[in-house]
């Protein structure tokens, strides 16, 4: 995929062009932004482009770097092969790209040892670093970088994107796929081709309407759903504010054009009878409190517990 066929983040996608054509294209780079927003594509269209190569493939002087799966941070050893391999002449021309995936994970002594070499690789060594959280970068290296952050798609874009990927798809299944995306293209190709996906959005559902029913010992019985998807709670959360803000939107408006999924109108207007606006708006704030929870880390059982408890008896 070039830049003619990508959509969306045209203007990075001009600037970017316009620099290698100009040969003022940085050594150093940072692209940030939310997992499957599109930064290992844009990373290797920059590549292929430094490489002046113009065919999509693999090429010996694009060298990539990614996290083991067993690790949770990167390490000066790591770092230290990295920069062993900016001191390797490229093979085929007088330029070699350099890839690392996941930069926020190097820990700061990993990023104070890569400093150096950042700040002057050898010549036609040109490092990019892709990261999803650019606070986590120290703000020795991103001074030291060309820093391209990418936004989400607009609906518009998202749209374009879905019904050139996805020809297949329904009105109704392209504007519940959009909206679940939220403007995130790998998100969307998940939701579509991954079932666990699938699995917490029917499962989530099925929560809400046994809270509906007022069966704690059955709520809690979802725990151990919840602890099989811990990996996925930001999944897992964000179909518990669908399904809310649908159920808020149909109780005030009665209009079924306003929801997004609509596939699932007859559980959404179940939940509307039941629950009042205060407690749907009090879901949202357990929600929310939930969020905050996971993300500091905080025991996944009992947090989920606590959410099922406290949505049961809001």
């Amino acid at each position: 995929m070039d830049f003619s066929t990508m959509i969306g983040h045209d203007t990075i996608k001009n600037q970017i062009v316009n620099s290698i054509k100009g040969n003022r294209f940085s050594h150093a780079l940072i692209v940030t932004g939310e997992n499957g927003i599109g930064k290992s594509l844009i990373a290797k269209e920059i590549a292929i482009r430094l490489l002046g190569k113009a065919e999509e493939k693999q090429y010996v002087d694009i060298v990539e770097f990614k996290m083991s799966k067993d690790k949770k941070s990167i390490g000066i050893d790591e770092i230290k092969s990295i920069i062993q391999e900016t001191t390797k002449k490229p093979y085929e021309g007088d330029r070699k790209v350099i890839i690392l995936y996941k930069a926020d994970g190097m820990t700061e002594a990993a990023q104070n040892a890569f400093l150096k070499t950042i700040e002057e690789p050898p010549r036609g060594i040109f490092i990019i670093l892709l990261c999803e959280k650019l606070e986590n970068i120290l703000d020795t290296i991103k001074s030291r970088c060309q820093v391209y952050k990418l936004n989400r798609l607009s609906e518009e874009e998202m749209l374009k994107f879905l019904n050139n990927k996805f020809e297949s798809l329904s009105e109704d299944e392209l504007k519940a796929v959009s909206a679940f995306s939220d403007g995130i293209p790998g998100r969307a190709e998940r939701f579509l081709e991954d079932k666990s996906l699938m699995e917490i959005r029917d499962t989530v559902i099925d929560i809400l309407k046994g809270i509906c029913e007022g069966k704690l010992d059955k709520t809690l019985l979802y725990t151990e759903f919840l602890l099989k998807y811990r990996g996925e709670w930001q999944e897992v959360l964000t179909y518990f504010l669908s399904y809310i803000r649908d159920t808020l939107i149909y109780k005030e408006t009665g209009n079924k054009e306003l929801i997004i999924n609509i596939d699932k109108i007859n559980e959404i207007k179940d939940i509307a009878e039941m629950f009042s606006f205060n407690k749907l708006n009090g879901i949202i704030n357990i929600i929310k409190d939930t969020r905050s929870k996971l993300e500091r880390n905080v025991n996944a059982t009992l947090v989920f517990d606590s959410m099922l408890v406290k949505i049961q008896e809001v």
